[in-house]
């Protein structure tokens, strides 16, 4: 039995990277073999196994089968299988570099000599077998943006064929979500629509054809922002229709907070670069229908979206304090709608 570090965690340490969780392969044992050692088995799909003190995750070797569409349409092999056999399943030859527990590296595909050139390149044609590879593709264009990494024209030429033969029309909703989430939290996520726009999937993973008209910069407005990831996400969509926004929404299996930061931000970002201009029966409805007082986080956020496209909040985030504050304690009680309605119309008539 052996014990190999694979994936992103000797790729990180190549480029001089942190990198906190580790990939365990295992070749020469079996599932009898690992319960025999105390491992706990984890793995549904294939075995994997939680170490009986650190509980980190160890993998047999594996090889795989594609049997139908889909990410899913795989049936997979643990016997005999070598460490090159697991690796040229990998996706990209950065991907599937290993390191002995001795820290030896072995590199069977030119991982090593792709990281120096910064190329994002595929192992073999079997590439093409998983839809999921496309949105990784992408993802790491992004990932390492500034280390100028680029996708191989080769590679490139696969993902434009597995958008061309409808194989992306087989991605689960919660994995585009989750790699798009992933895409979103480094520095320059442009790269990953980029990428997929680049190979003609962008309408096919996300139902809507790219629009940029917005912003004119080939989605780099969302670049170095030190802000959330929801943030970002309707920033993305800030220029889309309302409609088009909750299909998106629909179609990736959106979290319900990332869904409403992007309807109420798309929905009323005319109406905040025209509020001094609004009656104050307008403004107080602006203020209930977004729910400002009561989902302060929520209405936080979706100010600072429009801040981040220049509109100024000045006087929105000023009245909507002052209607914060009201003292409803020196009203009457009896007629506490209409006086509490009354103040808010006093006070969205004052600025």
């Amino acid at each position: 039995m052996q014990v190999f570090v694979v994936g992103g965690f000797v790729r990180d340490k190549l480029l001089g990277l942190k990198s906190v969780d580790k990939d365990f392969v295992v070749v020469g044992s079996s599932i009898q073999k690992m319960q025999d050692l105390g491992y706990q088995q984890v793995g549904k799909d294939f075995p994997v196994f939680l170490h009986p003190k650190t509980k980190q995750e160890y993998a047999l070797a594996r090889i795989e089968r594609k049997i139908s569409k889909g990410y899913k349409g795989f049936e997979f092999d643990t016997k005999s299988v070598s460490l090159k056999e697991d690796l040229s399943r990998r996706d990209l030859t950065i991907n599937a570099i290993a390191m002995s527990v001795d820290g030896e590296i072995i590199d069977y595909f030119g991982g090593q000599k792709d990281l120096q050139l910064g190329i994002l390149r595929h192992i073999s044609s079997s590439f093409c077998e998983d839809p999921v590879r496309v949105l990784r593709v992408a993802r790491f264009a992004a990932k390492f943006k500034n280390f100028g990494f680029k996708v191989a024209h080769s590679t490139h030429k696969l993902m434009q064929q597995m958008v061309e033969s409808g194989e992306v029309d087989n991605l689960v909703s919660e994995r585009v979500f989750a790699e798009l989430n992933k895409a979103l939290s480094y520095n320059t996520p442009s790269a990953f629509f980029k990428t997929l726009a680049n190979c003609g999937g962008f309408k096919s993973i996300f139902g809507v054809e790219k629009d940029i008209n917005l912003h004119k910069n080939n989605f780099e407005f969302l670049d170095n922002l030190n802000t959330e990831n929801e943030i970002k996400f309707a920033l993305w969509l800030l220029n889309y229709q309302d409609f088009e926004i909750k299909n998106i929404c629909k179609k990736l299996s959106v979290p319900k907070k990332y869904k409403e930061l992007a309807v109420f931000g798309n929905g009323f970002k005319g109406f905040a670069a025209n509020f001094e201009n609004k009656t104050p029966s307008q403004k107080l409805e602006f203020f209930n229908k977004t729910d400002s007082t009561r989902r302060v986080e929520r209405f936080d956020k979706i100010l600072k979206v429009w801040q981040l496209v220049g509109i100024d909040t000045k006087n929105i985030t000023q009245t909507n304090t002052k209607i914060k504050n009201i003292d409803i304690k020196k009203m009457n009680m009896e007629n506490i709608i209409i006086e509490l309605k009354n103040a808010k119309l006093k006070i969205c008539s004052s600025l």
